[in-house]
């Protein structure tokens, strides 16, 4: 901002201007160099090698919707990082769950939650959850010259929609095209065997401990058959992030929640190292 601001401790006029409630376009008219999508990369041939973040999945429940996420992180054939957080609180109502390039993919998380909260502190009132949504939508399509160099950004948006009194998913592809998921859920490299497990075992009347059941067995499955995904590891103590978001707003189970969760679904894989079958009709 300006130096003579800086200089003499007052806020630049750019903060003292009535404007858009958006956050994003604030900084487009201001400092759009701090936009991710605004950034000048160097000339490389072929992909850019950062770490990604997969598999993340999500499942909704009578009252409120679950979201989840691996801790794997990879670069290429190795393990760039084991304890890696994919699953953020968006808002009181809301969370992320990011599966792409990790770097980027956290920036823009922090820069939707500050979206969220610069609304709400302007306008005096939440966007509804369809409203987040499309912002969300926006910001991803902002970074498709990246996605274009191999630096994509896939999240998972959830949350409870306090208006319709129940748990919503949205999926987004690189162009920021936006989906409402029924039911359940799941991006990231091994989202196609998570989704394969969720199929299977998905019910209308889930209760919300059988949800967070579920997603952990989705990420285990995935974990099974998809080398980017790391399943529980019991060794070092490094369990799924599981979050549930209901009327009472969002929730990050414990370390030793989802240490329980984990442990029981592994003893039952012993005997059933496939994983539960579908109930017969």
């Amino acid at each position: 901002m300006e130096a003579n601001s800086r200089s003499t401790g007052r806020l630049p006029a750019a903060f003292l201007t009535p404007g858009s409630s958006s956050f994003v376009d604030f900084l487009s008219e201001h400092q759009p160099e701090f936009l991710p999508g605004n950034r000048q990369l160097p000339a490389v041939k072929g992909a850019i090698e950062a770490p990604h973040g997969t598999t993340i999945v999500s499942v909704t429940f009578p009252g409120g919707v679950v979201l989840a996420g691996d801790r794997r992180a990879t670069m290429g054939n190795m393990i760039a990082q084991r304890d890696i957080e994919k699953v953020f609180p968006a808002d009181e109502y809301s969370a992320v769950g990011i599966a792409g390039t990790a770097g980027l993919a956290v920036e823009m998380v922090k820069l939707f939650q500050l979206e969220l909260e610069h609304f709400e502190k302007v306008e005096g009132a939440q966007l509804s959850l369809e409203g987040k949504a499309n912002r969300l939508s926006t910001m991803i399509r902002s970074n498709l010259g990246m996605a274009m160099q191999g630096l994509a950004v896939v999240p998972l948006f959830a949350g409870y929609d306090v208006d319709r009194g129940k748990g919503r998913i949205f999926s987004y592809d690189v162009t920021g095209g936006r989906s409402e998921e029924h039911g359940y859920a799941a991006t990231g490299s091994g989202s196609i065997f998570a989704r394969g497990a969720m199929k299977k075992l998905y019910r209308d009347d889930l209760t919300e401990s059988e949800a967070t059941t579920l997603v952990v067995q989705a990420l285990y499955d995935a974990a099974d058959d998809d080398s980017a995904t790391g399943g529980p590891d019991v060794a070092r103590r490094i369990y799924p992030i599981v979050t549930v978001i209901t009327d009472d707003g969002f929730r990050r189970l414990t370390d030793e929640e989802g240490s329980q969760i984990a442990r029981s679904i592994l003893e039952r894989r012993l005997e059933q190292p496939d994983g539960p079958r579908a109930a017969l009709l």
